[in-house]
């Protein structure tokens, strides 16, 4: 007769190498597509230019960190926590965030409404696999990767369905961005309120900033907007930061 135990393990560890091959090819698939700019305007009924919403590009550059501590949550996770129930737990959601990451950029120049549809299983793969983390003591090797994954993807699954909704609708690109702002704070609040992961308000608060770089030279009352969120969202991740 066989072990349970050791089937257990056995899918344990099958389920770490799984990540480690998501976390790989998370990676690889932004390297080896061409740079997105944001959605092609003519895929859109109503063509429609980046929006007030949308970071300045610099601010994308959060991804090479994001996949930095993937890589490093995977192999850590293979190496010494393979068999590990608490780090089990965040592996299936984590994996189905990576799988469709490695080919979300592609997804996107194709079809916006798929990517949108696509990056709301990301973040919610993400948020998944954020609480399921917080079971577990490893904060750097844990908590600070899938937060950031997960704030950063806070902020681009609004962008990415405010810009789809003006697309195909009447709804203008300045009213668009402000619901879309509103809406991603209302949710990153409830996020931290649930989570108070530092890491979460840091990707989510580089987005903000991003938007109010993207907006210095023609909306201020849309920056001033934006950087009230952020301070907002950092105060309400403060004392998360005093436990800590």
């Amino acid at each position: 007769m066989t072990d349970p135990a050791n089937d257990t393990g056995d899918t344990r560890r099958m389920k770490a190498i799984a990540v480690v091959c998501g976390a790989l090819a998370f990676a690889a698939g932004s390297l080896m597509t061409p740079g997105f700019d944001g959605y092609d305007p003519a895929a859109f009924p109503n063509p429609v230019a980046p929006l007030p919403l949308t970071p300045a590009g610099y601010a994308f550059s959060i991804w090479g960190v994001i996949f930095i501590g993937l890589i490093l949550n995977a192999f850590y996770g293979l190496i010494k926590r393979d068999t590990d129930p608490g780090w089990d737990a965040t592996r299936w959601p984590l994996f189905v965030t990576q799988v469709i990451g490695a080919a979300w950029i592609g997804i996107a120049q194709v079809s916006p409404v798929m990517a949108t549809i696509t990056i709301w299983i990301m973040l919610a793969g993400a948020l998944l696999a954020l609480r399921a983390a917080l079971r577990t003591p490893e904060t750097w090797w844990m908590h600070v990767p899938l937060a950031l994954l997960a704030g950063w993807l806070t902020a681009a699954s609004w962008v990415a369905l405010t810009t789809t909704v003006v697309g195909y609708s009447a709804l203008s690109p300045a009213i668009g961005s402000w619901i879309g702002l509103v809406a991603a704070l209302i949710t990153s609040l409830a996020v931290l309120r649930a989570m108070p992961q530092p890491g979460y308000a840091v990707a989510f608060v580089w987005a903000l900033i991003g938007i109010m770089v993207s907006n210095l030279s023609d909306n201020l009352p849309f920056l001033v907007a934006a950087g009230a969120g952020a301070v907002l969202v950092a105060a309400m991740t403060l004392p998360a930061l005093r436990r800590a």
